[in-house]
């Protein structure tokens, strides 16, 4: 909800400044068909990798905090939302708390996560499976998810590279 873009930058610039944490890369933006509750607008999707001495939990609250701080509001699960930041790998790490599953759950069932990640790092394994190869065939599924190139990343990240 809102200027999908801007919420996105904002988002990035929030990570930019957690302690201890750098983010390193950041895929292009993809536009999708809402997943869940569909009778909303289109998502942005993307991803961003980050190098961080936090550990997970810690990263996972800062994240949520980022999401209040942009106006996020929890009402419907799925629903409209200003912003959604997921924490979706840690290193090898796996874990499943009340707060956190590592890997995210339905992370290969996604084609909004996988694409962006395949752009990152298409040779990263998930659950045993490469990206970009997993991501291939289930764009051949029927009924498949279509994953639209938006626009390159962010502009207000560039200066993460400099």
């Amino acid at each position: 909800m809102g200027d999908r873009y801007a919420l996105l930058c904002a988002a990035l610039t929030h990570m930019r400044q957690l302690p201890q944490t750098q983010v390193i890369a950041v895929s292009s933006i993809y536009e999708t068909a809402p997943w869940g509750y569909e009778e909303q607008a289109p998502f942005l999707n993307g991803a961003a990798q980050v190098r961080t001495e936090l550990p997970p939990d810690g990263l996972l609250r800062r994240l949520l905090k980022i999401e209040d701080r942009l106006g996020r509001t929890r009402t419907v699960r799925w629903g409209p939302r200003r912003i959604d930041l997921d924490l979706l790998l840690y290193d090898d790490v796996t874990c499943a708390t009340a707060d956190l599953i590592l890997p995210h759950p339905r992370i290969t069932e996604r084609l909004f996560v996988l694409v962006p990640l395949a752009e990152l790092d298409g040779d990263l394994r998930v659950a045993g499976l490469t990206v970009r190869k997993h991501m291939a065939a289930l764009s051949q599924e029927p009924g498949k998810q279509v994953v639209r190139r938006w626009g390159p990343p962010p502009k207000c990240v560039d200066s993460v590279f400099a």
